[in-house]
């Protein structure tokens, strides 16, 4: 079992030496104002009596010393968060593939039917660009660093391979940490994003995914497909990001794919010197002689050498192939020529072929391909793009711009003003014909003109990348099957949607259901979608149809128990409608980073899903801190890559837990909490007059706004309706103000009003999803303080106002308290988990100085001070308190 945090030896080790940076580079005089803050915190967090003035000590600070004090805990939580990576606080447990396989065996469910599963399967983490990030990469590496440098401390090591002390290292790396600014200063480019995302996809993805697809071949016996892919939507998403264009897509496709072959290019000058077997000493296939005899390499030294030969001209043909897709020649130049390769199955059929003569070579295995079945799986996953890249679009905005382009064809001069059966008959009708809408003579918005133009990128992209590079396009706000078409109609215009013959599409028009309205139609959306005899031929080709879920917008729109009831009654309802169609079901979850976004664990959430809903094939959003804290490491990537591996198996494969009688009470029981919670809190956020003059006032909302953590602005229009604001700034500010509002509104209404709780103590005990319900619920409540939370309301203009809407938030609150105590049986909040209970207890008493500050430094700000240290306060709290509470946006 994990030992807690506070008595964590990496806690103490880390935090001293930051102590002893602080000293040395602020000053002794700083450094005691800091502890002093500090020890009354504990103090307080502990119950001693008479802490040792945190208040005061506070109020004493000058506003130099104010910035760093906010560094210096921002610091420290970095640092705790670094702990409880190593020590695996933060991984679920059970979740590998060895003690999923183990688990299934118990069950009756052979190893052989697993690997059959994931043959058929497809699992994809796409990385996404929404701002909730507020680390600069810069800190990220020190970071990192520190973390390679504990692990060659465990090792026993005392210095690095370069002959560095270990421990002055890591000194020297927190030093730096101390010495960097952790703010940006201009606001992130999706250039910008796109090289932050890169240097995770090159760095950690590019070799961990090869690595376990090797330990996952020795646990089931052979070789599964390569089922995990990485996604990715940065570069691709313009769903309320004007800045997103064509030329960003290929830009983030242009450099992923330089990248990508700098790195297989390397792999295989290292196979180069590797491979020095003589056909004097060994045999080798006749396929082999055949690729050193055409390779060009007449070199005598290597005559006897015919896999260094063939691998000199895999070389080659390679390095024209990087040559043509970025147009200027790779760091090491080819000895001999070679043509480009068609595609990277072309690449792969040539590496094949000397990993099949080693094997069957081999003696006792000492011949095994080793480094050459790792960059074999890692061409048969990443092609020549890397990640899979999806668009994304309003459907607003697609129905503007084929409005226009029928409107200047002739076809039809009021689109707009088209019902639903008659937009449908039209668009299938342009579908079916050849004839395409856009005419290069004719004059048409920047809107329409961009929506093309990122289309026909799309189709430049498959001629040079291959298909697999874009695959989705994904349609926000998609209430209808003319919103589905529309898209279409796009991809003709660019060839990426065929006429001729069968119908086919190179890429996948998919749904995203966000709000509670969405998601209740979906099942009548996609019935009708698939019951299209041109769309059932779509899917009949490809295998599937993808469905994707909001979390979000559903959450914002409905509340927290509403929004996952919503969520898994839509899935269970599409999962019936495709099996009536007869069509494969691929989800795409919508998740974020904090649960008022469908954040938690991976892992439970996966297992949380309806049965038969998963069926070996999911796609989950991976976002902003998350990114950092999943995939920040090797180490830490493998693990989490591994957990929702082993959770799709499990989810997909383990006999139902549920009797049909069980399932139709629970289900009743979650309707009547899910329609007192969504009334709660439809009232308090939509139906209480002020309410958005108070969310303003109360949370730091707009000064978040400023900071420079992502292209996209925060809000889809100018107005200041808490419709038209965006999820994540909304999830975040009640983060801020440690009141979590999204998280649990509505739920402690909902439970206390159930005339039943055996009943839901029963599905406690009973029914993964409610379990994982309930676990992300109680973990929201002990990361917020209605203490501090109060505080934050002081800052709302109209004191009665404010008063008013947090009294009633208060008592909400301790009502939730009060019913997730009773339902779970516990006698305070986190009982049943231990491990997180430590990680939080330890958090703790380092956000509430920072929540002081950040409300002080809010009203100075507010008031006009102009002081530049003043807002730097500001926003270095803001990002301090995000990273002490980590899954916050």
């Amino acid at each position: 079992m994990n030992q807690p945090l506070t008595q964590n030896a990496d806690v103490r080790f880390l935090g001293k030496l930051l102590g002893d940076v602080i000293r040395a580079h602020g000053g002794d005089a700083l450094f005691q104002r800091i502890e002093a803050i500090r020890a009354g915190s504990v103090d307080r967090y502990r119950g001693i009596s008479n802490p040792r003035g945190l208040a005061a000590g506070l109020d004493s600070l000058s506003l130099d010393e104010t910035v760093a004090f906010a560094r210096s805990f921002m610091l420290f939580s970095m640092l705790a968060n670094l702990a409880e990576d190593r020590q695996g606080v933060s991984a679920d447990k059970d979740s590998t593939l060895a003690s999923t396989l183990q688990y299934l065996r118990s069950e009756g469910i052979d190893t052989r039917r697993a690997s059959d599963l994931l043959d058929r399967a497809l699992i994809v983490p796409v990385l996404t660009a929404h701002p909730t990030e507020v680390m600069r990469k810069s800190m990220i590496d020190h970071r990192n660093r520190i973390f390679e440098l504990m692990r060659l401390r465990d090792a026993g090591r005392t210095e690095t391979a370069d002959g560095d002390l270990i421990e002055q290292g890591i000194a020297r790396q927190i030093a730096l940490l101390w010495q960097t600014r952790a703010l940006r200063r201009e606001r992130l480019y999706v250039a910008d994003e796109v090289d932050i995302a890169l240097a995770y996809l090159r760095d950690v993805f590019l070799p961990v995914v090869p690595m376990l697809y090797s330990r996952w071949e020795r646990l089931l016996g052979r070789r599964p497909a390569s089922f995990l892919r990485p996604g990715s939507w940065i570069g691709g998403d313009r769903d309320g990001n004007p800045h997103v264009t064509a030329d960003s897509l290929r830009l983030t496709l242009g450099r992923s794919s330089e990248a990508l072959l700098a790195d297989y290019l390397a792999q295989l000058h290292g196979l180069g010197a590797e491979l020095s077997i003589s056909n004097e000493l060994a045999e080798v296939s006749a396929a082999v002689v055949a690729l050193a005899d055409q390779s060009g390499d007449v070199n005598e030294a290597r005559a006897d050498e015919p896999y260094r030969r063939a691998i000199t001209g895999i070389y080659a043909r390679l390095a024209a192939t990087y040559r043509k897709l970025t147009g200027h020649p790779p760091a090491r130049l080819a000895s001999v020529s070679g043509e480009p390769y068609p595609d990277a199955q072309s690449l792969c059929a040539d590496l094949l072929t000397l990993e099949q003569s080693l094997r069957a070579q081999s003696k006792g295995g000492l011949n095994d391909a080793g480094a050459l079945t790792r960059l074999i799986r890692a061409v048969e996953t990443f092609g020549f793009h890397l990640a899979t890249l999806d668009l994304r679009q309003n459907a607003d905005v697609h129905a503007r711009v084929i409005g226009e382009l029928l409107r200047v064809a002739g076809v039809s001069p009021d689109y707009d003003k088209l019902d639903e059966a008659a937009r449908v008959e039209l668009l299938r009708s342009e579908l079916a014909s050849e004839r395409l809408l856009a005419s290069p003579y004719a004059s048409y918005s920047d809107e329409t003109l961009s929506e093309l133009a990122i289309v026909r990128a799309a189709a430049e992209a498959h001629r040079l990348y291959g298909p697999a590079c874009i695959t989705t396009y994904i349609i926000s706000k998609c209430e209808s099957v003319s919103d589905l078409l529309e898209v279409n109609i796009l991809l003709k215009e660019a060839g990426l949607y065929r006429v001729a013959g069968t119908p086919g599409a190179a890429i996948m028009a998919v749904p995203l259901f966000e709000t509670i309205a969405d998601l209740e139609s979906s099942a009548r959306v996609m019935t009708a979608w698939l019951a299209l005899p041109e769309v059932a031929a779509i899917t009949k080709a490809k295998g599937f149809q993808e469905v994707m879920v909001g979390y979000s917008d559903s959450n914002k729109d409905g509340g927290y128990l509403t929004s996952v009831w919503s969520l898994q009654q839509a899935t269970q309802a599409l999962a019936e409608v495709f099996e009536r169609s007869g069509t494969v079901m691929q989800v795409f979850h919508g998740r974020g980073g904090a649960v008022g976004r469908g954040g938690g664990s991976s892992f439970d959430a996966i297992r949380a899903q309806p049965h038969g809903t998963v069926k070996g094939r999911i796609r989950i959003t991976e976002q902003g801190e998350i990114i950092a804290a999943k995939y920040g490491t090797r180490e830490s990537a493998a693990a989490n890559l591994e957990a929702i591996t082993a959770a799709t198996l499990l989810t997909s494969l383990e006999n139902v837990s549920l009797s049909a009688d069980s399932r139709t009470r629970f289900a009743a029981a979650m309707d009547t909490l899910s329609r007192e919670a969504f009334r709660a809190y439809r009232s308090l956020v939509y139906g209480t007059e002020g309410f958005p003059r108070f969310f303003r006032q109360m949370t730091p909302l707009v000064e978040i706004a400023e900071l420079k953590i992502g292209s996209r602005p925060s809000s889809r229009t100018n107005s200041e309706r808490i419709e038209d604001l965006r999820a994540i700034p909304w999830v975040f500010s009640w983060a801020q103000a440690r009141v979590m509002l999204p998280g649990w509104y509505g739920v402690g209404q909902a439970l206390r009003s159930f005339a039943d709780p055996g009943l839901l103590r029963e599905m406690l005990e009973a029914w993964p999803f409610f379990r994982a319900t309930v676990d992300n619920l109680e973990m929201v409540l002990s990361k917020s303080d209605m203490g501090i939370a109060a505080l934050y309301a002081t800052l709302v203009q109209d004191r009665a106002l404010g008063d008013s809407i947090f009294g009633h938030i208060r008592d909400a609150w301790a009502q939730t308290q009060e019913t997730l105590l009773n339902v779970t049986g516990q006698s305070r909040l986190l009982e049943r988990h231990p491990a997180l209970d430590a990680s939080i207890r330890l958090r703790l008493p380092y956000i509430e100085p920072l929540n002081l500050v950040q409300v002080e430094m809010l009203k100075r700000h507010r008031a006009g001070e102009k002081d530049p240290r003043v807002r730097e306060g500001i926003q270095l709290s803001i990002n301090a308190i995000a990273t002490a509470l980590r899954n916050s946006g």
